[in-house]
């Protein structure tokens, strides 16, 4: 019951990311709502893998996480080496 609770919430949180990267007034805004996005789906990808009981799905969002990062990093850094 509070998996599925927070499974709903989550997929919630899509929306307002999902939109604010297609929408975003500047670069900066489109990346950081894409991290933002797939962190959501990260966190979703681990609640349905809680619930199905898979221990698959754990390596899977610990090889997402860590390509998440490093792809928000050198986007950031991409991003501020363009405003110099």
């Amino acid at each position: 019951m509070v998996l599925d609770i927070a499974i709903v919430v989550v997929a919630l949180s899509i929306i307002p990311s999902a939109y604010r990267m297609l929408i975003g007034p500047t670069r900066a805004d489109r990346v950081s709502a894409a991290d933002a996005l797939l962190f959501v789906l990260v966190a979703l990808v681990a609640l349905v893998g809680m619930k199905k009981g898979s221990g698959f799905t754990f390596d899977l969002v610990l090889v997402a996480s860590v390509m998440g990062f490093l792809g928000a990093v050198s986007l950031s850094r991409a991003l501020m080496r363009g405003e110099r």
